[in-house]
């Protein structure tokens, strides 16, 4: 049995701050497509007074919170709903993650093995009778689209081709590339490299590095989630002595993870990292903004994207960054997509019991991107890039992968020398 985490008791003043407005239900994309949740205002403060005095009130619709935090949003008290469900389902569920939970949160652990043979991993999870054992056997949906693992780990790469070459700059930041970047596509960490080089920045990697906790957050291992938490803000802190200006992101989600649910789920100490940690979107539009550095764009770039605002990206008020920087580069015509959950939540759209639900999530983006027919979709969130690529047609990149591929890298490193 997963031993359970210490949490912060709520307070009564916390709770009361709802005013039983429902606003919260209105927005949150559970409620519109599963009449058995009750919504965050019942399942978050209403219940949590009646789970302080007896255990016995926690319901397993719980479950069915994406954790998509739309609902704090819409708050007009700024009452952390999605925490008070979190910390309930942390706190007060009775059942243990089951084998396909731990497997599904332990990022690096399946990321680890599926790297040292990735070209047949790859091609057996694309396998009807390895999608059905999955299915049957694991509770592991099998329509889901499995994301693809490299052959080369980021880290390995970058080891071998490019910390030597960062002996040459002055100024430096620390990157927490993520198990996305590290076991999936390393090309985003690569494309990242290749900006800050570009703009006189050298970058290294955090001394030990291990998942951001969020899959094992919401799989029912918030104790493995704080051990883990506790090591990168240990190397966080480490890095911040050594004088990097920045310890810079590509992943919105855990960027959040690490900035708020460290404090408020996992009674993490963040705050005197927190400041320094930010997407690296955010650390480059300030340092145009400072006139610090300038990017300079290729004059033949012409792509039309459709911008999706992942929830994470919406919580912390962060979209500007991603979307003004898009806007510099001349040949990029951005289309922005009406801000909503795609549905897929980390690991919870590939459970059998939510893949229908989390597909009607995403119905109404997926009918908006076709609609809008462009050249390809971005977004600052790996997963939402999983479920938009396996439910439309179209390609999903990252902000800063456009901006590596349309970066003028000899011109703005001329500017920046």
């Amino acid at each position: 049995m997963q031993a359970k985490i210490q949490l912060r008791n709520i307070s009564s003043h916390e709770l009361e701050q709802c005013m039983k407005c429902s606003i919260c239900t209105v927005y949150c994309p559970v409620s519109a497509v599963e009449p058995q949740y009750p919504g965050p205002k019942h399942a978050g403060p209403d219940l949590m007074r009646y789970r302080m005095k007896d255990e016995h009130f926690f319901n397993d619709n719980l479950k069915m919170c994406l954790n998509c935090k739309r609902c704090e949003v819409a708050c007009p008290n700024g009452v952390k709903i999605g925490d008070i469900i979190q910390e309930a389902r942390i706190k007060y569920s009775s059942h243990g993650p089951s084998l396909r939970d731990r497997m599904l949160a332990n990022t690096d652990f399946v990321g680890t093995m599926a790297t040292l043979a990735a070209p047949l991993v790859n091609f057996s999870l694309g396998l009807k009778p390895a999608k059905a054992v999955l299915h049957t056997v694991m509770g592991i949906d099998k329509h889901r689209t499995f994301p693809s693992y490299s052959s080369q780990k980021f880290e390995t790469w970058f080891k071998k081709e490019a910390a030597e070459k960062q002996k040459n700059f002055s100024k430096f930041v620390s990157y927490f590339h993520g198990c996305y970047v590290n076991y999936n596509f390393p090309q985003l960490g690569k494309d990242l490299v290749k900006i800050l080089n570009a703009a006189g920045y050298g970058v290294h990697l955090l001394e030990k590095e291990q998942c951001c906790g969020v899959a094992l957050i919401a799989n029912g291992l918030s104790g493995q989630a704080k051990r883990q938490g506790e090591v990168n803000m240990k190397s966080m802190r480490q890095a911040i002595q050594n004088k990097d200006e920045a310890i810079v992101t590509t992943s919105s989600t855990c960027t959040f993870t690490m900035r708020d649910e460290y404090k408020h789920l996992l009674e993490i100490k963040n705050e005197d990292v927190r400041s320094s940690l930010m997407l690296a979107t955010r650390f480059l539009y300030n340092l145009i903004h400072e006139k610090k550095i300038r990017l300079v764009f290729r004059n033949d770039f012409q792509r039309k994207v459709a911008y999706h605002t992942a929830c994470h990206m919406e919580r912390m008020g962060w979209v500007v960054y991603s979307t003004e920087l898009m806007r510099m580069i001349p040949g990029l015509d951005l289309i922005m997509l009406e801000s909503q959950c795609c549905g897929i939540a980390g690991t919870y759209g590939f459970k059998k019991e939510n893949y229908e639900r989390s597909q009607k999530i995403g119905e109404s983006l997926f009918d908006h991107i076709n609609e809008i027919d462009p050249d390809c979709v971005s977004t600052d969130c790996e997963t939402c890039k999983w479920q938009i690529e396996m439910s439309t047609r179209y390609k999903v990149i990252n902000p800063i992968s456009l901006i590596a591929e349309a970066l003028d890298v000899e011109a703005t490193k001329q500017l920046n020398a």
